[in-house]
């Protein structure tokens, strides 16, 4: 739906600048070359604990609850932590040229669950969504007013092209008194349409769910269609591409009457808007009705069906039968919006959360698109989920503990199952027991049947143009008993040229993987600096093309010899494909690091004496280029502490940032007086490691009250 224009003689208070800040202090207060200096103190918190969880101060993602806080709302008081930091990444079909759209909305168990905790949390299994290839919006939805999406689901959804927008919704009593409040003229709708345009801007997502299940007087009804076309003109123009659905509830004349279709009694808000949820005891008749009804034409695209997985009243389909439903709406070529897929995490065994999931979406495949990334390089992915038994850095565990956080979720690949002829079979899913970057690796599993010599996984679908001399790399486990090759797909081959492949068929191209003393394999492992292999392989390869774009990522396995059925699981850590000039660029250096916010806390040591220990929680902050950064890791060291026989002590990891901001949260340190050092080092987008004398650096001395 093309965005309409303001008259020219409307005007609205909603100038968004850019470069507005969102900050309690500003780095010009501590020049580069000065030490940080804090007295400590144990009193409470003053940070809002609306943002920082009052006991820790890590920052936390949150709800707006009244009209009151929605409409006082102001940028200075938004949380800087939750503001997205991945652009929305582009992807074949668009948005606009998808004819049939599938919505996601996201309900699980009220939300803002370990998803709120920012910077990720301890969890032992929480709920991921990872098939995003298969939607095209993200809703996250909860009962407060204003539902703003937590930063790490709007930047995994970003990371695959995939809009997220928040719920603005009222219900009941009180939803019908906020509604005569907001909606009693042009003045009160206004007001919180542009303070709804704002929050979505500041926080970096695309748009809003608006969901009104309550009855409306005539004044407020007569508005509601005014409010969602103010309301979508202003996010159209501050945000391009984003998004304003109605869900099917109220009706032209007020009452709360859900129809389960788009019909004369709801079409004002859907011409109001970019589209329409409906609600989820729709009938085959339903469809039929919406397919000839006039004022769907030419915006079928627009008309979001809304199916229940949990199946909750009388409906098609839903739980593991939900694909009844998707076939259904797409024979008649609506969209589809499908409400708390989280019920194949509710509903089931913790532990067997993939298996469930990855079932769930295979039934709904066959009626769902595949989106293709589409970017220039890099494309890299080490197929990490968001979350993970124990975080890793090239096959060693970094931390050795269960952990969530969306931020890490790299691009997903395609998890596939495929029956074949002869009782073969092939799988490809997420595997948490071991993994090369991240949490996960991918696991390719099956059975070669007698008479086939090699099965292909397609892992990846995309259109991203290569570079003249394209440098590759790939990281796996070699299994037992067969072979596992690399196969790349691209298009415009009758126009490219290629060098060092052993057959060109098609449009597959067939790498040789490269020399261990080829120049180009020895600068990458000297970027990468060395690492212990613990049965990774790491086979890199040089594509010499013009004119192409990769369409396609295939894993070829073979059987080694004879012709019996042969099992096979292989484990893929990592796919990196980059323009090969990145291996002699230089690399930048962190700037601006400073230091603030500072909350002390104390708590009791273990064991004889009950010695007290001194707690430090501070945000750093720093400038760095974020999209030639995969992360940053956080550091520490003690310089000196009150007994000065004791010699500095080593650089610590703390934990990792995906932004150039980070909460340090609950830092032992040595007693006062004392001198720490606070380190950022920045790690590139394929790894790479950045010199020392680059990474960014603080110290911080402090002491006791009264003694300066």
């Amino acid at each position: 739906m093309a965005p309409r224009k303001r008259k020219s003689d409307e005007t609205t208070s909603s100038k968004i600048p850019k470069t507005e800040e969102i900050s309690s202090e500003s780095c010009l207060d501590q020049p580069g070359d000065q030490s940080v200096h804090e007295v400590v103190n144990y009193e409470p918190s003053t940070l809002p604990a609306i943002h920082y969880d009052p006991d820790t101060t890590e920052p936390i993602s949150c709800s707006l609850k009244s009209l009151d806080e929605l409409l006082s709302w102001t940028r200075k008081e938004a949380s800087p932590f939750n503001v997205a930091t991945v652009p929305l990444a582009s992807r074949f079909p668009s948005l606009d040229s998808c004819p049939r759209r599938t919505l996601v909305s996201h309900d699980m168990m009220g939300g803002y669950l370990e998803d709120r905790f920012i910077q990720g949390t301890e969890v032992e299994m929480p709920y991921a969504f990872y098939h995003w290839e298969y939607i095209d919006i993200f809703n996250y939805f909860s009962h407060q007013m204003v539902t703003i999406p937590p930063a790490v689901w709007t930047n995994a959804a970003h990371k695959h092209g995939v809009l997220s927008i928040g719920t603005f919704i009222t219900e009941w009593t009180d939803g019908a008194k906020i509604c005569e409040a907001f909606l009693a003229d042009e003045e009160s709708y206004r007001a919180a349409a542009d303070k709804l345009v704002h929050i979505s801007h500041c926080y970096g997502f695309d748009g809003w769910l608006i969901n009104i299940e309550n009855v409306l007087s005539e004044t407020a009804v007569k508005n509601t269609g005014h409010f969602l076309r103010y309301l979508t003109d202003q996010m159209h123009e501050r945000i391009p591409g984003s998004v304003v659905i109605w869900y099917d509830s109220v009706l032209k004349n007020g009452a709360l009457n859900w129809q389960n279709e788009l019909n004369d009694d709801n079409r004002m808000f859907f011409d109001a808007c970019d589209g329409i949820f409906t609600n989820y005891n729709w009938t085959e008749q339903s469809l039929e009705r919406m397919k000839s009804y006039s004022a769907a034409q030419g915006r079928f695209a627009d008309i979001y069906v809304g199916v229940d997985v949990f199946a909750r009243g009388k409906v098609i389909g839903g739980k593991f039968e939900t694909n009844k439903a998707l076939e259904l709406i797409r024979k008649y070529e609506l969209s589809a919006a499908i409400f708390a897929p989280g019920w194949v995490y509710e509903s089931h065994e913790k532990a067997e959360f993939r298996q469930n999931q990855d079932k769930f979406w295979s039934l709904l495949s066959e009626f769902l698109f595949i989106h293709r990334p589409s970017s220039s390089l890099p494309f890299i992915s080490s197929f990490c989920q968001g979350f993970g038994k124990s975080l890793y850095w090239r096959g060693q565990v970094e931390m050795e503990k269960s952990w969530f956080n969306l931020h890490a979720q790299e691009i997903q690949p395609l998890y596939l199952s495929e029956n074949m002829e002869n009782g073969g079979w092939l799988r490809s899913r997420g595997c948490s027991k071991e993994a090369w970057i991240g949490g996960n690796s991918l696991m390719v599993e099956g059975v070669i049947p007698s008479g086939l010599p090699e099965v292909c996984a397609r892992i990846f679908s995309l259109h991203v143009p290569l570079a003249a001399r394209t440098f590759v790399s790939f990281v796996y486990k070699p299994p037992v008993g067969v072979k596992v090759s690399l196969e790349l797909k691209t298009i415009d081959v009758p126009l490219c040229t290629f060098n060092g492949t052993e057959e060109i068929a098609s449009t597959s191209v067939f790498p040789v993987a490269l020399a261990e003393d080829n120049q180009l394999v020895e600068q990458f492992v000297q970027n990468c600096g060395r690492w212990t292999s613990d049965g990774w392989i790491t086979k890199c390869f040089l594509l010499k093309m013009i004119g192409c774009a990769l369409r396609e990522v295939c894993i070829r396995v073979s059987r080694d010899e004879g012709d019996e059925d042969v099992s096979f699981n292989c484990r893929i850590g990592e796919i990196m494909i980059f323009d090969a000039e990145t291996l002699h660029a230089p690399l930048q250096s962190v700037q601006g690091i400073c230091v603030n916010d500072v909350v002390w806390q104390t708590g009791a040591l273990k064991g004889p004496g009950h010695t007290l220990k001194v707690l430090l929680n501070t945000t750093l902050r720093w400038q760095y280029p974020i999209q030639q950064v995969r992360h940053f890791r956080i550091h520490w060291r003690r310089l000196r502490g009150p007994d000065p026989r004791i010699p500095p002590g080593p650089l610590t990891l703390i934990g990792r940032s995906y932004s150039t901001l980070y909460r340090v949260v609950e830092l032992e340190v040595p007693a006062a007086p004392g001198l720490i050092e606070l380190v950022v080092e920045p790690v590139s987008r394929e790894g790479f490691r950045v010199p020392e004398d680059r990474w960014g650096r603080r110290t911080l001395s402090y002491s006791s009250s009264g003694n300066p």
